[in-house]
C-alpha cells in the first residue's frame, strides 16, 4: 500500500469517525504551520515578556496588593494553558496536505469544494479544514460544521441538504478539489 492510500484510507476513516471519539486532530499542512507559529510566539517572545513583568512586579514590593503582579500571573498562566494546548494538537495532530490526496473525486477532509444553492443559484467555495483552522471569511470550514459534514463522501454533481438555523438548505456540489 502506498503513502497515498494508506493516507486516503486514514482520512475516509476520519470523515466517517465521529470527531469526538478520535485522538487525532486533522489539519492541514497550512493550519498545522500556523499552530507551530503561534507555539513559537508564545514560546519564545510572550513567555519571556511575562516572565519580565512578574520579576518587575515582584520588585515592588508587597505582592499581597500589587494588581500589577496578579495581572502578570494571570497571563503567565494563559500562556501556559496555550503553550500546552498547542503543544497537545501538535503532537495528536494527523497533517494532510490536500496537494497529495487522490481521493477520486469525493469530498473529503481538505478538499475545497464548490457548490451551487439550489434555491438562489449562488456559488460558494469552501475548504474543509480542523476546527482550528476554520474562518468563513477566508472559506475555510470547519469539518465539524453541519455544512461540511453533508458534503462528506459526496461526489461532484451530487445534492444534499444542510440543515441551517434558517431552516434546509439544498446545494449541489459543482467541483471538487484537491488544492
Amino acid at each position: 500500500m502506498s503513502c497515498t492510500e494508506a493516507a486516503l484510507r486514514s482520512l475516509c476513516a476520519f470523515n466517517l469517525a465521529n470527531e469526538n471519539t478520535m485522538s487525532t486532530v486533522p489539519l492541514t499542512v497550512h493550519g498545522a504551520q500556523l499552530l507551530k507559529d503561534e507555539l513559537q510566539r508564545l514560546k519564545h517572545d510572550e513567555r519571556p515578556a511575562v516572565i519580565n513583568a512578574i520579576s518587575e512586579a515582584r520588585a515592588q514590593g508587597d505582592l499581597s496588593e500589587n494588581a500589577e503582579y496578579d495581572a502578570a500571573k494571570e497571563r503567565q498562566s494563559f500562556i501556559e494553558g496555550r503553550i500546552a494546548e498547542l503543544e497537545g494538537k501538535l503532537s495528536a495532530a494527523q497533517i494532510i496536505d490536500p496537494k497529495l490526496l487522490d481521493a477520486e473525486g469525493r469530498v473529503v477532509f481538505a478538499s475545497t469544494v464548490t457548490l451551487e444553492d439550489l434555491d438562489s443559484g449562488a456559488k460558494v467555495t469552501y475548504q474543509i479544514v480542523g476546527d482550528d483552522e476554520a474562518d468563513l471569511k477566508q472559506s475555510k470550514i470547519s469539518i465539524s460544521s453541519p455544512i461540511a459534514r453533508a458534503l462528506i463522501g459526496k461526489y461532484a454533481g451530487d445534492e444534499v441538504e444542510v440543515q441551517a438555523p434558517g431552516g434546509v438548505r439544498g446545494y449541489e456540489i459543482i467541483e471538487v478539489n484537491y488544492i
